[in-house]
């Protein structure tokens, strides 16, 4: 089998584009990544284990076809906290009014419902505060015990079956993974997703939680949905091998004036921890059923990209929508306005964390600048772990990252790293040969032309996590294309990994 030519990414911002009803056919698929998207996810909240194992296989597909590593991340759905159903359908409020919640069964009507969640009863006090269908009503607790809580209507007229809720700045005694994640999560891990998303993080013992059961399979995406998260930040970060600013959940159960605020905080801890940080919901929310994003959508994503996130996401607008491959155009469309825009590289310049006193971080921090003062086509990382790259990407490079690797779950996590074009080569065996394929393979991908510099980073020996201790420049010449293209056959490939691209081979 002969690729077609890799796809490179004119950006730096990644985009994650989850899938659904009108995107799941390998056709659609294909169209998604064509228009840019470099993670796939699957929401578990929707979608039954058949037909999330259909989207795997058609990316994995894909992925062989093209011959370019495709991440796919797991979102599992954490805790579900709803009411119970009314004898009617629905029920009118009025502020003032006393409202109660208990644990019964029967049908609510416009004095009870039912609550059918004892933890929160367990957790309430009184003058808490209830959110009820994404913050439409808001309940304050009058009197409370373990089975009922009496209540006053804050603010809201209308409720409704089964609509969610939320408690703002109560720890609820509930482990982020319910008996349906677990299943989920075992489901997801067999089909070897790169990345699996945890909902529901109160606690740095809840990352623990998940770590442990995914026990190394793939990586661990901590969302940050909820306001006591905020309050560990740095620990969940440091625990986590990325985060997630969740914004629907924020935005319910903390002032929305608060939000901007605290995304460039997650954003800014994620940074300086060298951790992939996603900002996402409600992106390009008008495209789910419009062409065209309103002027406030497309400035809220231009602000995430302007803020340094690795990615920014998309949920109904490509799961759902009427107008998904339009959606993630009009995403990459933004991102690379934005990374052009001069206050961009300001900006990415003035916020370079710190480098912790290693000789791995003072190599790679000074690679940023070599490439800046050379005006190097790219800068090159060789990596097993992901480390050395993660730590290339912490920097913010205005030029892409080459990511090197012989570990297939590295070139597939490292695709969601801030500009980081992550191809699969076979291990090398010393560094004047990382250095011929480092040439050779930017060469082929369209990162650098004849004559252009490439700043190389590695740690020697080889295979050693963390041991980045070598910066060398190398110039790239036109290499002679042997008939039959420039990557390696499928046959050549082994059996369980992608086919890898080898500038060896014909680059």
């Amino acid at each position: 089998m002969t690729a077609t030519f890799p796809i490179r990414r004119f950006r730096q911002t990644k985009i994650v584009a989850t899938l659904g009803p009108s995107s799941s056919a390998p056709e659609m698929i294909r169209s998604l990544f064509e228009a840019g998207v470099d993670v796939f996810r699957l929401n578990f909240s929707h979608g039954s284990h058949d037909d999330h194992g259909a989207r795997v296989r058609a990316i994995r597909e894909l992925e062989r076809e093209l011959e370019r590593p495709i991440a796919i991340m797991a979102d599992l759905q954490g805790p579900k906290l709803r009411l119970g159903r009314f004898a009617e359908g629905s029920v009118e409020l009025t502020v003032g009014q006393r409202f109660r919640l208990d644990l019964s069964t029967e049908p609510g009507d416009a004095a009870r419902v039912g609550m059918p969640h004892p933890e929160i009863f367990a957790a309430l006090r009184p003058d808490t505060d209830l959110l009820l269908d994404d913050g439409k009503v808001r309940l304050r607790i009058v009197d409370c015990s373990p089975d009922h809580a009496d209540t006053i209507v804050v603010a809201g007229t209308k409720l409704s079956d089964r609509k969610g809720v939320n408690v703002p700045d109560v720890l609820l005694p509930l482990s982020p993974l319910t008996a349906k994640d677990r299943a989920d999560l075992v489901f997801a891990l067999d089909q070897e997703v790169d990345w699996v998303a945890l909902s529901f993080v109160q606690r740095p013992e809840d990352v623990a939680e998940a770590r442990k059961l995914i026990a190394g399979r793939a990586a661990l995406m901590s969302k940050l949905e909820k306001p006591l998260a905020i309050q560990h930040l740095e620990r969940i970060v440091e625990l986590s091998d990325g985060v997630m600013v969740a914004r629907g959940d924020l935005g319910v159960e903390m002032p929305p004036e608060d939000v901007p605020s605290i995304q460039k905080r997650i954003i800014r801890e994620a940074r300086k921890a060298g951790k992939p940080v996603i900002v996402a919901t409600q992106m390009l929310e008008s495209m789910i059923g419009a062409p065209a994003p309103t002027r406030a959508e497309a400035s809220d994503v231009a602000t995430a990209v302007f803020d340094g996130a690795d990615a920014v996401m998309l949920s109904a607008e490509t799961a759902s929508g009427a107008y998904p491959v339009e959606a993630v155009s009009m995403m990459d469309r933004i991102a690379r306005r934005v990374e052009h825009d001069d206050l961009y590289r300001t900006m990415m310049d003035a916020q370079h964390a710190d480098p912790q006193e290693t000789a791995a971080d003072a190599i790679t921090a000074a690679a940023r600048q070599v490439a800046h003062t050379i005006h190097a086509a790219a800068i090159v990382t060789y990596t097993t772990s992901g480390s050395t790259t993660l730590r290339a990407a912490r920097e913010r490079p205005e030029v892409p990252i080459l990511c090197l690797t012989a570990t297939v779950a590295a070139s597939r996590r490292l695709v969601l790293a801030y500009g980081v074009h992550s191809v699969l080569t076979e291990d090398i065996q010393n560094f004047s040969d990382m250095v011929h394929k480092a040439t050779r393979i930017a060469y082929a991908h369209g990162l650098a032309e004849d004559g252009q510099r490439l700043v190389i980073t590695a740690g020697v020996p080889f295979g050693m996590p963390g041991s980045t201790n070598i910066l060398r420049i190398a110039w790239v010449e036109r290499p002679v294309l042997p008939a039959g293209g420039y990557t390696q056959s499928a046959q050549e490939a082994r059996s369980d990994q992608l086919t890898p691209v080898m500038a060896d081979a014909g680059a």
